[in-house]
């Protein structure tokens, strides 16, 4: 693995805030969030990593420990998520679900899109709740999101007798409503896998705010930092190729998070390390298949070699 690039910073930059967000400093601060009004944020001076050269049109790099933000390349720009949805959805089946507890997959997994992404789940089957996480957030399986929303969504309504269409949309209104808990205002929601809809949308500020609270789920970090996943009922690889130690990309170190493509989103990634104390977490969208590892891995570099 290579660390390469000394990185130029500028100091004491006065940042004006968008839509009344502190864009620098602790604007990401997760508790604050919760519990302040965005617009009524106090404004503050940061630093700023330059010049990284990035192919995806949008990135974000945040310091998780105080939540700095080191370097935003359009990050309140409005922004198709593609799979990066499924964090959403894997804090809400975290918080929610069990982890141990089995399901049944129904027919909902035969509702299948020309070309998604699958994680062969077999109708009939009974997996883990486990199982059936490392099924959506490894391989991106779009038949996992939607066992999730079904069975999850029953348990969010309170109601196990109801159908696979409102269950699903008590999943949904629970992604969209628990989104604007954490502070993610700009975005909005319409379905648990990230398939394209022109209403499916967020920003980088947004899912760095939802990134950081599935990162404090109990679980989620042990599922997305494996390059595979094995038990006696499944098998599946990671499509995060900076975990994978025979790939090109890989990155030693980084321990998560989730890809994401769709035609309209481009090549997305979300990413994270720890080193020296801090977690770093960067969010790449709207790159392309040569570039999106190299543009992670650039802004990993940046921050690591920052220090803090």
């Amino acid at each position: 693995m290579k660390r390469t690039g000394k990185v130029f910073i500028l100091f004491i930059i006065l940042i004006t805030g968008v839509w009344g967000w502190n864009t620098y400093g602790k604007s990401l601060d997760l508790q604050g969030l919760t519990q302040t009004s965005p617009s009524k944020m106090k404004q503050a001076e940061g630093v700023h990593i330059q010049n990284l050269g990035l192919t995806g049109s949008v990135a974000l790099l945040i310091d998780d420990r105080d939540g700095t933000i080191l370097y935003d390349k359009n990050a309140n720009k409005r922004i198709y998520p593609a799979s990066t949805t499924k964090i959403l959805t894997t804090l809400l089946a975290l918080k929610y679900g069990d982890l141990n507890e089995e399901m049944t997959i129904g027919d909902e997994v035969n509702a299948k899109v020309k070309g998604e992404s699958t994680a062969y789940l077999m109708e009939g089957s009974t997996y883990t709740l486990r199982e059936i996480l490392a099924g959506l957030m490894l391989p991106s399986g779009n038949d996992a999101a939607r066992t999730i929303a079904v069975n999850i969504g029953k348990k969010i309504a309170g109601d196990e007798g109801l159908s696979q269409q409102k269950a699903t949309a008590a999943f949904v209104d629970e992604m969209n409503r628990y989104a604007k808990k954490l502070g993610a205002n700009h975005s909005h929601f319409v379905n648990s896998n990230g398939l394209h809809n022109r209403n499916h949308y967020t920003t980088a500020y947004d899912m760095a705010l939802i990134t950081q609270a599935a990162m404090k789920m109990e679980g989620f970090m042990d599922i997305v930092s494996q390059s595979s996943y094995r038990d006696k009922s499944v098998t599946f690889k990671n499509t995060n190729m900076l975990l994978d130690p025979d790939n090109e990309h890989y990155f030693e170190g980084v321990d998560g998070i989730k890809t994401g493509f769709t035609d309209e989103a481009g090549r997305c990634l979300i990413s994270s390390i720890k080193v020296d104390g801090r977690h770093l977490i960067a969010l790449v969208f709207d790159s392309t298949k040569e570039d999106i590892f190299q543009d992670s891995t650039a802004l990993l570099n940046a921050g690591i070699n920052y220090g803090g």
